[in-house]
């Protein structure tokens, strides 16, 4: 099982019960595919530095996850096939940066406290 980190921006326009039914669909989809889920995170409403789709502004989501490489490919189908979606990002995360990764959780972790 590789480890991953998918981000991915949403519609403004989006209702708060439409993006949460998105991203739960997403999340769905990995567990029903046998991904152990590491960490999820909701970046909120962010300006873009250019616009897509005639849209200035989307909601930025990030999950960190395992599962097997092959599931990869499907993975990012749905997000195509989703008109939600704005635009989607996909990397394998080596060692370097899955130690990174925890340690900007755990800052955030701390920060919330």
């Amino acid at each position: 099982m590789n480890h991953y980190e998918t981000v991915f921006i949403l519609n403004p326009v989006l209702s708060d019960t439409q993006i949460k039914e998105t991203v739960q669909k997403f999340n769905d989809y990995l567990v029903s595919k046998g991904a152990e889920m590491i960490s999820k995170e909701d970046w909120g409403l962010k300006k873009l530095a250019y616009p897509i789709q005639k849209k200035k502004s989307g909601f930025y989501h990030l999950i960190e996850f395992k599962i097997a490489g092959e599931e990869i490919t499907a993975f990012e189908l749905e997000f195509r096939r989703d008109d939600s979606v704005m635009r989607y990002l996909t990397v394998r995360l080596d060692k370097h940066a899955a130690a990174w990764a925890e340690k900007r959780r755990e800052r955030v972790k701390s920060t919330k406290k």
